[in-house]
C-alpha cells in the first residue's frame, strides 16, 4: 500500500505526515489491518527495538475533586464508588510503588486528583518523591498533580522529579464538550511550564468519547507541537456514575489504528498504551505492544488493570523485552537535549484523568489514569461480538489507600 510506505518513510526520518495521511490510516479497513500494524512496528522498532518501558501509578489522594470532567470517576459529584482518600504519606507513597518497581516497572506515576497543587502539596509531593528516590535506586519519578501555577514545575524538578504528566485529552474543538470547570489552554499551559522547568513532559488523550477521526488527528497534531517525550494514549472507560458511562465506542481493531496513527505522527516519542487496554483491546494486547513502546503495570487509578504477571507474559510471549533501568528509553537525538524541555522541539516549539486535575484523569492512565481497565477478575463468558464489555469493569478494592496488597 503506497499510504504506509509512504509513512514509513517518514516516520524513519522524523517527518510529519500530512492530516490527510494521518486520517487515511484512521480510514483503513479491517482487512488492512495487520499491513498497517506491521508497517507502524517498523517505525517503532527503528526507534525502540524490542523494550517495553513498565510503568506504575500510585494514586497519592483518591476522588474528593472539584473539576467535572465528564471521563473521571473522581469528578465533581461522582456517583462511582470509588475509593476516597486523602493524602498518603510518603513512607506509604514508597511502600506503594515498591511493588510496582519489584514487578519490572522503572518508572513510578505519582498522581493525585484535583484541579491543582497548592504550594503546601507540592511540598507534600515533593518529601514523597525525595522518599522514593531515597529507598529505590534508579527509579524515575512522573508528577501528575493537575494544573500548575508559576514555579511549581521547578519546585518538583529540585525535589527529584524527573517527568511531569499533564494530558490534553481531546481537540482544542471539542475540549468544551467534556470539561467546563478548566479550559483547553489551561492545559497547554501546564505542559508548557513543565517543559520550561526542564522536566520531561508526558502528554497524551483519551479515545472513545465520541470524538470524530478529524478530532483525533488534531489532538495528535497538537501534542506533536508541544513534543513531549512520552504520549499516553487512553481508552475511555465508561465508569458507571459518569457522563460518558454509556459511551462504549472502540473495538480493538478501531484502537490499533489509533496507536499505529500516533506513532506515524510521534515516531520517535515513547507511545504509552494507557487506561483501558484491556477492556478495549482485550486478547489483541500483544499486537499493540508492536506499536507502543510502554504500558502501565497492575492496577489504575480507581480500576482494576490485568495482573502484573500475566502483563511480564504477554510481553514475552510477543517476543518483547522489558526495558531496564539501566536503560535510556529515547533515542540519543532526545535525550541529548534533555533539560531544556522535552527532547528533540523538532517542530515544537517548546514548550493519567482525575479532574483537571491528573493530568489525564479517568478513563486512562497515568498519563492516563482511570478508566483503566480490569482483567485482574475472572471474565464472565464473552460477550457477543460488538457488544459493550462492561463486565471487564470494576473498581479498584486494593493497593494504595487500602490494607490489601497492590496488583503489580
Amino acid at each position: 500500500m503506497d499510504l504506509l510506505n509512504t509513512l514509513v518513510d517518514k516516520g524513519l526520518r522524523r517527518e510529519l505526515p500530512t492530516r490527510e495521511e494521518a486520517l487515511a490510516v484512521l480510514a483503513t479497513s479491517d482487512d488492512d489491518l495487520l499491513d498497517v500494524v506491521a508497517a507502524a512496528g517498523k517505525v517503532r522498532r527503528h526507534w525502540f527495538g524490542r523494550r517495553v518501558k513498565l510503568n506504575y501509578l500510585v494514586n497519592l489522594k483518591s476522588g474528593l475533586c472539584p473539576e467535572d470532567c465528564s471521563y473521571c470517576s473522581q469528578r465533581l459529584g461522582s456517583t462511582t464508588g470509588i475509593l476516597k482518600y486523602t493524602w498518603l504519606k510518603p513512607d506509604q507513597a514508597s511502600q506503594a510503588a515498591a511493588a510496582g518497581l519489584a514487578g519490572g516497572a522503572k518508572r513510578v506515576c505519582l498522581v493525585a486528583s484535583g484541579r491543582g497543587p497548592t504550594d503546601r502539596d507540592v511540598d507534600r509531593v515533593s518529601e514523597t518523591i525525595r522518599t522514593i528516590k531515597d529507598q529505590n535506586e534508579g527509579v524515575e519519578v512522573c508528577a501528575c498533580l493537575g494544573l500548575l501555577s508559576d514555579g511549581q514545575a521547578e519546585r518538583l524538578r529540585d525535589a527529584g522529579a524527573d517527568a511531569y504528566n499533564h494530558n490534553l485529552n481531546t481537540s482544542e474543538g471539542t475540549y468544551g464538550d467534556i470539561t467546563t470547570t478548566h479550559t483547553y489552554a489551561d492545559r497547554v499551559d501546564t505542559v508548557q511550564k513543565a517543559h520550561g522547568a526542564g522536566l520531561s513532559a508526558c502528554s497524551g488523550l483519551i479515545a472513545g468519547m465520541g470524538e470524530s477521526d478529524e478530532d483525533l488527528v488534531d489532538v495528535v497534531y497538537s501534542l506533536r507541537e508541544l513534543d513531549p517525550d512520552s504520549v499516553p494514549v487512553n481508552f475511555l472507560i465508561p465508569v458507571e456514575g459518569t457522563p460518558l458511562a454509556k459511551e462504549w465506542n472502540l473495538t480493538p481493531q478501531r484502537c490499533l489504528r489509533i496507536l499505529a496513527m500516533v506513532r506515524f505522527v510521534c515516531p520517535d516519542v515513547e507511545v504509552r498504551i494507557a487506561g483501558g487496554r484491556e477492556v478495549h483491546l482485550r486478547t489483541m494486547q500483544p499486537l499493540a505492544l508492536n506499536l507502543a513502546n510502554s504500558i502501565f503495570l497492575g492496577d489504575y487509578l480507581t480500576t482494576e488493570g490485568q495482573a502484573g504477571k500475566a502483563d511480564l507474559e504477554m510481553i514475552a510471549d510477543a517476543g518483547f523485552v522489558v526495558e531496564g533501568t539501566d536503560q535510556v528509553t529515547l533515542p540519543e537525538h532526545r535525550t541529548e537535549t534533555a533539560g531544556v524541555g522535552c527532547g528533540s522541539h523538532e517542530a515544537a516549539g517548546c514548550g493519567s484523568h482525575d479532574s483537571a486535575g491528573c493530568g489525564s484523569h479517568e478513563g486512562a492512565g497515568c498519563g492516563s489514569h482511570e478508566g483503566g481497565g480490569v482483567c485482574g477478575t475472572p471474565a464472565a463468558a464473552a460477550a457477543p461480538a460488538g457488544e459493550p464489555r462492561t463486565d471487564l469493569v470494576a473498581v479498584r478494592r486494593r493497593g494504595a489507600g487500602t490494607d490489601l496488597a497492590p496488583n503489580a
